[in-house]
């Protein structure tokens, strides 16, 4: 008896190699990847402005990377004696207005520089709904009917909510991809659609935003050179599908469901000599991580020593990778 739906996941015509540069972008879910990549030493940017959900903020801000935008004081506003941008996520928020500024241009230089030479986009979309300022907003010194990427939990007054239309997503994606195509011809996308449930939103209103987002996403796939779709929505949503896969809010994937999706993603996406890499760089940072019961016997140093050993052999092997907090660890306590 089978107790899961399959899913035909294949092979990417072009997978993953770990010299590749990654750019992640996107919802909270698109952090779950980013974590998981660079935690195994692959070279990724992750969510230059934060956490974005709707494909309205995720396309400005690539077309802000492309452009390479500086942000000035104008940009910002202050809510609750912190200075915002509506740009950007909360991160980016400081009590200082010239350095909430700072971190902002900083990131946005960051991410044009890598946008050039990135070889990946993966893009993790969440929601259909746009949020634009109304004239309450403008008071507060804000333009009117600008579209936000973040609330910042502002008054709800503030804000007019419109959930947008299938065709006016296909738009702006394909508008974001050939402009960033000016820059870097040659980078590869891959779309994702975030299994996380907007509630707020409404439980049907959330099914009417995933399914706009899917739409469009597969509109763009079908016509677009070197795009690509993996289904992380459908891994939680149809194959997954308990509530023994989501956290306390019934919200949230929690650790098994994305471990499950992340293993999914890697045998599908990253290259088959790169997966082999992969385990041998786990097995280094789970040394790193070990914590021995008795740190002073013979045993444990010859342990470090094989570490240590070990990864100077990977370093020699594969000298692109960043070994240099393992080999401070293992050589200050061998």
């Amino acid at each position: 008896m089978d107790y899961f739906i399959n899913i035909d996941l294949k092979k990417h015509p072009h997978p993953i190699q770990y010299r590749d540069r990654i750019l992640l972008t996107g919802s909270c879910f698109t952090e779950h990847i980013g974590n998981a990549l660079a935690a195994l030493k692959f070279d990724v940017l992750q969510n230059p402005n934060g956490i974005l959900f709707g494909p309205d903020a995720v396309c400005k801000s690539l077309l802000s990377y492309k452009d390479r935008k500086l942000y000035t004081e104008k940009d910002l506003f202050p809510l609750n004696e912190v200075w915002y941008s509506w740009d950007h996520h909360s991160r980016y928020a400081h009590i200082n207005r010239e350095e909430a500024l700072k971190l902002i241009n900083d990131s946005q230089i960051q991410a044009h520089d890598y946008l050039k030479s990135a070889n990946w986009l993966v893009i993790t979309l969440g929601s259909s709904f746009s949020y634009a300022l109304t004239e309450e907003a403008a008071l507060a010194d804000t333009a009117l009917n600008s579209k936000v990427a973040n609330c910042h939990r502002a008054p709800a007054s503030w804000f007019r909510k419109e959930l947008l239309e299938t065709t006016a997503i296909i738009e702006m994606l394909n508008h974001c991809i050939v402009e960033i195509r000016h820059l870097n011809p040659d980078l590869q996308i891959i779309f994702t659609i975030s299994p996380v449930r907007h509630i707020r939103d409404g439980v049907v209103e959330n099914n009417r935003s995933k399914a706009r987002l899917i739409e469009a996403v597969h509109q763009i796939v079908s016509s677009v050179e070197n795009s690509y779709y993996f289904p992380a929505y459908e891994l939680v949503i149809d194959v997954l599908r308990d509530y023994r896969f989501y956290d306390i809010d019934l919200v949230h994937p929690n650790y098994a469901a994305t471990s499950f999706v992340l293993e999914k993603f890697t045998d599908t996406c990253i290259a088959e000599e790169s997966r082999v890499l992969m385990k041998e760089i786990r097995q280094i940072i789970n040394a790193r991580k070990h914590r021995p019961l008795q740190p002073g016997t013979q045993a444990h140093r010859q342990f470090l020593v094989q570490s240590l050993e070990k990864v100077n052999q990977l370093q020699q092997q594969y000298p692109f990778l960043n070994w240099t907090e393992e080999i401070r660890y293992f050589s200050n306590y061998a």
